[in-house]
């Protein structure tokens, strides 16, 4: 890089921002290039067997140290290298103790990602035999929730993870497990009981029923509707509700059937219901339902990221929604949700992998980095990381398609749940 200057081991100072040439493997460091905070990282550098470090002017508080054979006389020598028969240095143990995270980090996301798709493949299951089988097809959706929302509401952590897109038919049914997923964010903050819970999160799944009458080139349409396809479209709350009927949901489910497009400041359809007229459940369903719809759209390429849609909602939308259930969702999910592509405060690339409700403003991050493989990649847990920050988000646009592919290679935002273990290992 041409900010960067060549400097020898002898000159390393506390305050220079600097460059090791090592793979992330090969140094006991979080990162690669990093502020030098005390005498024993100069120590550690020292022990690395580098004759020269790169160091960047524009990032460092202080200049070099002058050259050994520069210094005037009397001069502090600069450190020398541990013994080789030393113990393990505090910056190798904490090095090997972030390895073991990240190993257990990425088993659990593994963990996570088959329960997801074993859950929308339950799905699929259950509305492929929605009409067939009715009543066991009811049966198993309410237990499937219902397993869903125990374990959700009774954990006292809750992690959100992004997650990746292992196609395997099951992503039409995404936008209802979303839906149901994204609610129970709110439903558990509020503190919803259980027996109120279950309901919204089996609408959830079945708020768009009423699609099965909609014509597939209305549905499928990439282009705006016209008014007459619009109306014709908004017909859907309504034969949800004749669906939901005939199959006998329960009367929670069918209220947000009809009632999850009503807006807060009565502009919505089908009844035009304005603030407190609009029941809780759908009011909560139009939340997480609007907000997929904008990272999931049908045209990818109008697809806002995660921290996109959540700003949208709140600057250009936020009459449409409850002030209040639109505060605790944004809170939940941070102003960096989890699939959001981010600067840190080093100028490291990365992406929001997880988020735990308690902390949101400390997620686990995905770090790019071209010396690491993709499945291999550096996770960094914001919590532990005391002398970082976010500075911003970045749209997938403005990143080099080699860092986007390595950090999200994803063509939906989908989010699933770790009740169980609470905070990132």
């Amino acid at each position: 890089m041409l900010d960067n200057f060549e400097i020898s081991i002898d000159q390393l100072e506390v305050g220079l921002y600097i460059h090791l040439d090592l793979k992330w493997f090969e140094h006991p460091f979080a990162f690669s290039h990093f502020k030098i905070k005390n005498e024993e990282q100069i120590r550690t550098i020292a022990g690395l067997g580098l004759a020269k470090v790169r160091y960047d002017p524009a990032l460092s508080d202080v200049a070099p140290r002058l050259p050994a054979a520069a210094q005037p006389a009397g001069a502090a020598a600069a450190p020398a290298a541990p013994a080789a028969a030393a113990p393990m240095s505090p910056a190798l143990q904490a090095k090997l103790a972030l390895m073991e995270r990240i190993k257990d980090q990425r088993a659990a996301a593994a963990r996570i990602e088959d329960a997801f798709l074993n859950t929308a493949r339950a799905i699929r299951d259950i509305e492929k035999n929605l009409f067939p089988q009715p009543e066991e097809s009811l049966r198993k959706a309410t237990a499937l929730i219902g397993q869903i929302v125990d374990s959700i509401l009774v954990a006292p952590e809750m992690a959100i993870h992004v997650m990746g897109d292992k196609m395997g038919g099951e992503e039409v049914y995404y936008h209802s497990l979303n839906v149901t997923m994204l609610s129970m964010i709110i439903a558990r903050d509020i503190k919803l009981p259980p027996e109120v819970a279950a309901p919204m999160a089996l609408s959830g799944l079945f708020h768009d029923v009423g699609h099965k009458n909609i014509p597939d080139k209305i549905l499928n349409k990439r282009d705006p509707l016209t008014q007459a396809e619009r109306n014709f479209y908004e017909l859907h709350t309504q034969y949800g509700v004749e669906i939901g009927e005939r199959l006998h949901f329960p009367a929670p489910v069918i209220s947000v059937i009809r009632d999850h497009h009503e807006a807060f400041d009565g502009t919505g359809y089908p009844r035009k219901l304005k603030g407190d007229a609009i029941g809780v459940l759908p009011r909560i369903i139009a939340i997480a339902n609007c907000y997929d719809e904008l990272c999931n759209p049908l045209n990818v390429a109008a697809a806002l990221t995660p921290h996109e849609a959540l700003s949208m909602m709140f600057t250009k939308l936020r009459s449409k929604f409850d002030p209040k259930l639109l505060q605790v969702f944004i809170r939940c999910l941070g102003v960096y949700p989890p699939g959001t592509i981010v600067q840190l405060s080093n100028g490291v690339i990365g992406m929001v992998a997880t988020v735990n409700t308690t902390r949101p403003m400390k997620p686990v991050l995905v770090i790019y980095d071209q010396g690491v493989p993709r499945e291999e990649a550096i996770l960094v847990d914001m919590d532990r990381e005391t002398d970082l920050n976010i500075v911003k988000s970045i749209r997938p646009a403005q990143v080099p398609r080699e860092i986007y592919m390595y950090l999200s290679p994803r063509k939906r935002v989908s989010y699933y749940f770790d009740p169980g273990a609470g905070a990132p290992a």
